[in-house]
């Protein structure tokens, strides 16, 4: 039986209500996708890339690429039963439903107010027409295990599976879909050094074979 964890999301900046969640997370797959197009020409003759006999004229075979930002989608289970056991008062009354609220903010664009703070644009902005606000997508860290990635949240699904007596959830099946913010900030350099040292230790793995 898999040993239970732990994954965190949360908001990298100020925001208001402030956005994080740590849920129970050990997931039996996550699925990635990687999408890269490769540009290789029409000239006479080749199909699918240029001419090359030797490693050194390989740089020639594509006429450039095109990758698109990573995604990936998790599922997850928000469950108090445990906080029902011990007697949680906020469980007792609202079961996971602020859980599934702050995965629903964490979704929702948000508008620049006072001193950087960004709040929901639905709650909207004194003074403000709807149309002279900008909105913006939450930047938010995505950790488990040995990742952590920047990430926009781009789907939110749930399912409801267990009420309390006043309609609560306190049990429900969310799915989530990430899209990998690629670019040069730390969370995201960290992660490619990560991936760098991976390889180089699979290098080894494989030479020792």
């Amino acid at each position: 039986m898999a040993v239970e964890t732990r994954g965190m999301l949360f908001e990298y900046g100020l925001s208001l209500p402030p956005l994080a969640l740590v849920f129970k997370f050990n997931p039996q797959d996550i699925s990635r996708s990687r999408t890269v197009t490769v540009k290789t020409g029409d000239a006479p003759g080749s199909r699918g890339g240029y001419d090359f006999v030797s490693p050194l004229e390989t740089s020639r075979v594509s006429q450039g690429v095109e990758m698109q930002a990573e995604s990936f989608s998790i599922d997850i289970m928000l469950d108090a039963t445990d906080e029902l056991n011990d007697g949680d008062g906020i469980a007792k009354t609202f079961g996971v439903q602020p859980q599934i609220d702050t995965l629903r903010s964490m979704a929702e664009p948000k508008t620049q107010g006072p001193s950087g703070v960004k709040v929901l644009s639905s709650l909207g902005m004194p003074g403000a027409r709807a149309f002279e606000r900008q909105e913006v997508a939450s930047v938010l860290i995505f950790a488990w295990g040995m990742q952590l990635l920047p990430v926009f949240l781009t789907g939110v699904t749930q399912k409801e599976v267990l009420h309390l007596p006043n309609l609560m959830p306190y049990r429900a099946d969310m799915g989530l879909t990430f899209q990998v913010i690629e670019s040069a900030n730390p969370f995201f350099m960290a992660d490619k050094v990560r991936q760098t040292m991976g390889t180089a230790l699979n290098l080894v793995s494989g030479m020792g074979a």
